[in-house]
């Protein structure tokens, strides 16, 4: 629990300096670790979902106007008066009420009562405390997502540029952490910019006094990409919160969802309001090492381009399964000198002192090349950009 309110324009205090509760004010809780990094518009909206109480108020305002209009006595002196005071809330009059009547909803309408004496007794009329919980959420929802979305955008955005920026350049592309094949841009994002990190062949940004590590001054962690990856599992934790609550809903329903919603529903748009802001830091300020990994290519080359000379052979009349059997042989004696001896990739050196590839010997330097390896990837990065990404970002930039 906090020791101030989180509750819009409140200061109370609900706990002592001891942290017990003082029983006078407002209990609320207060999410501090992602406080500190949640921006500030969705921590306006999460509080009001936590709180509750401006839709507990405003939510009761409204309903007697569609009453009204269904031929319910309700006079045009009571709506106004209703819709005057629909920001004012007397949060420790709201806190009694609800110690004695033990419904929170209830609270406020005897508080709001308080405030409008001659609407008094036509306050949630005709409603029920879902209709007054349930539109809370939805118009948390939906502010919510007008915040993230946008944010989400400006991720993309940067991305789709980056990945612009670097359509054409190749690079090792791995499976099970395994040099496979080349690829032309990075498909992951945080996972793969950590592991790409220790390859040294990209980092994150990194501010002129930040320190990379308390104990090795060398380090440069990759500590946004760590948090985003910290805070994406505990996004997709939070999934279980919903899906077990309707799992255990009575009948029609139950009401104790509420608890939960009040927690998981402002943690969750908390917690993607962080991973984006944060990922959208990282994707403005990535930073690629060329020459490494132009260096980390020819290292792993000679391997990766035994597929593109056993072709070459079979094209010039050898025979495909003998040239498997004898490139196998030499890659792993190649490899073997760089696991056991710590010396260089050698095969290319092995493959050319074998008479068995004297036919192909002068197409080596054309099969090495790294750029035939990434096929139509620029192309189709800049197509995939141009009609898919930038026609569904327009709507959502500002």
């Amino acid at each position: 629990m906090s020791r101030s309110c989180c509750i819009i324009n409140c200061n109370s205090r609900s706990h002592d300096s001891h942290g017990k509760p003082t029983g006078k004010e407002i209990g609320c809780y207060r999410i501090t670790s992602l406080k500190r990094n949640c921006s500030s518009h969705v921590s306006e909206v999460t509080k009001r979902r936590l709180d509750c109480s401006h839709s507990k108020t405003k939510y009761n305002v409204p309903e007697p106007s569609s009453s009204q209009a269904l031929g319910l006595p309700i006079t045009d002196a009571q709506i106004a008066e209703m819709e005057s005071h629909a920001e004012d809330i007397d949060f420790a009059v709201a806190a009694e009420e609800e110690r004695k009547l033990r419904h929170d909803v209830m609270a406020h309408v005897h508080t709001f009562a308080h405030c409008c004496p001659t609407a008094a007794p036509i306050i949630h009329l005709g409603a029920t405390s879902c209709y007054v919980g349930d539109n809370t959420d939805l118009i948390a929802l939906r502010d919510g997502f007008n915040i993230l979305l946008p944010k989400l955008a400006r991720v993309i955005d940067r991305l789709a540029n980056f990945a612009e920026e670097y359509a054409d350049l190749p690079t090792l592309g791995f499976t099970h952490f395994h040099c496979l094949t080349l690829m032309s841009k990075v498909h992951k994002i945080c996972t793969d910019i950590r592991l790409l990190a220790n390859l040294k062949e990209i980092e994150e940004p990194f501010e002129k006094e930040q320190i990379g590590s308390s104990a090795m001054p060398y380090k440069r962690n990759p500590m946004r990409a760590e948090r985003c990856c910290s805070l994406a599992r505990h996004l997709i934790a939070l999934m279980a919160d919903p899906l077990q609550t309707a799992s255990v809903q009575w009948l029609e329903r139950t009401l104790d969802d509420s608890a939960n919603r009040r927690i998981s529903l402002p943690e969750s748009f908390l917690t993607a309001d962080i991973v984006l802001s944060t990922l959208q830091n990282i994707t403005e300020g990535l930073v690629v090492y060329p020459k490494v990994i132009e260096r980390d290519i020819h290292n792993e080359l000679p391997f990766m381009a035994t597929e593109n000379i056993i072709m070459a052979i079979v094209k010039a009349g050898g025979n495909r399964q003998e040239c498997h059997e004898k490139i196998c042989v030499l890659s792993q004696e190649s490899a073997a000198v760089v696991k056991q001896e710590g010396g260089d990739n050698d095969l290319l050196a092995r493959i050319q002192r074998d008479p068995y590839f004297a036919p192909i010997l002068g197409q080596l330097d054309a099969l090495l090349d790294p750029k035939t390896f990434i096929g139509r990837a620029p192309q189709q990065v800049s197509k995939f950009l141009a009609e898919e990404v930038r026609p569904l970002l327009e709507p959502l930039q500002r």
